[in-house]
């Protein structure tokens, strides 16, 4: 099974676009329906070269009678000019015989967490991270949840995938990223993406843990070089970890449950990682999860990315591979052939390709050979 990725304003306006995509040999396709921001290249389209998306945004009508009366609402995306551009380029794709699966980025959203500054995630520093909506807040959980409700109602897509699906952390990757000239270890990467909004408090308090002194820890072993966040926390690990884990776990409940209620049977994948420190778009999950396909991020080296990927498969659900055949992996049809294999033989059933709308036209032609292998 081969998945391909693209965003709505890839499709619309465009009337070569889903012949292309299909042209490609792939199974399906993973359609943005909620999307962070993000400034896209368009090789292909008629039209344009670039598109700016200023701000998070869902591609679904944003229906008022359902956001009524919620603190949090999605934004709108006013760059594009279709009132309805995941149904658009849902149906494009249908008609040229490729089913849509829905990609859905849940708090993963600087529009809003710039504007409630209360939502987000803090780090020990007391530094906020505006693009990390943080699940422990109540209205981040209805927000989540309305979402997913809305995507599978008003979006109609075949399937699901769910990015995202817990707390953001330190690595964000955009605004002229500078935090990478730090050096941070693994492990410093973790701490500084542990979560001390007052929300996060209540639960540490709640569970009996000193927050005074888990601050001072994971400040000590940010400003030192740990060789394990456990070495860092001692201890209070133990705890810590289990509560954040606990607290994907349960966003993560919530929203198949959302999914699964409003429309049963509904396939549902989760962008996943079995390192319990896990955060960002591949949020961590638990022996025995309760979806159908976990996809593994698989954007470094292979030696890495197999690892990850049979760590997955030793949780239940099937797993995908989340290939990355934009630069810096050369255009080479060899090397994404090799890669796909790689992936199947560690255990993936589906290899999940980024990106079909900004690869040039020789990395769809690799894409090809790599798909149809």
């Amino acid at each position: 099974m081969n998945v391909i990725y693209a965003y709505p304003w890839d499709i619309a306006g465009d009337p070569g676009a889903a012949g292309r995509l299909a042209a490609l040999g792939v199974d399906a396709v993973a359609l943005a329906a909620s999307y962070h921001t993000t400034r896209a290249a368009t090789p292909h389209h008629p039209a344009h070269r670039l598109v700016d998306a200023r701000h998070s945004a869902c591609y679904v009508p944003v229906r008022e009678e359902a956001w009524k009366g919620a603190r949090l609402v999605p934004g709108r995306p006013s760059w594009m000019d279709s009132a309805d551009p995941f149904g658009e380029a849902r149906d494009a794709l249908r008609a040229a015989g490729l089913p849509v699966r829905a990609w859905t980025v849940l708090t993963h959203n600087t529009l809003l967490g710039s504007a409630n500054p209360d939502l987000v995630v803090v780090n020990a520093f007391g530094e906020s991270y505006p693009y990390a909506l943080c699940p422990a807040a109540a209205d981040v959980r209805d927000y989540c949840r309305t979402l997913v409700r809305e995507i599978v109602e008003a979006g109609d897509p075949d399937a699901l995938i769910l990015e995202a699906c817990g707390p953001l952390g330190f690595r964000h990757g955009g605004h002229h990223e500078k935090t990478d000239g730090a050096d941070w270890s693994p492990a410093q990467v973790a701490l500084l993406s542990l979560c001390f909004c007052a929300n996060c408090v209540v639960r540490y308090e709640t569970a009996g843990v000193d927050v005074a002194e888990a601050r001072a820890r994971v400040r000590a072993g940010v400003d030192g070089r740990p060789g394990s966040v456990e070495e860092a926390l001692g201890d209070l690990a133990d705890v810590l970890r289990g509560l954040r884990t606990g607290l994907a776990g349960e966003l993560r409940a919530l929203l198949l449950a959302e999914a699964r209620a409003a429309r049963p049977g509904l396939e549902v994948a989760l962008h996943a990682s079995a390192d319990p420190w896990a955060t960002g778009p591949f949020a961590t999950v638990p022996e025995g999860v309760d979806a159908d396909l976990l996809v593994g991020n698989c954007w470094n080296s292979p030696e890495v990315d197999e690892a990850g990927l049979r760590a997955l498969g030793r949780l239940g659900p099937r797993v995908g591979a989340y290939v990355l055949a934009l630069p810096p992996r050369p255009a080479d049809a060899g090397a994404l052939t090799f890669l796909a294999e790689a992936y199947t033989a560690a255990g993936a059933s589906e290899i999940h390709w980024y990106h079909g709308g900004l690869a040039s036209a020789a990395r769809l032609k690799a894409i090809t050979a790599a798909v149809r292998r």
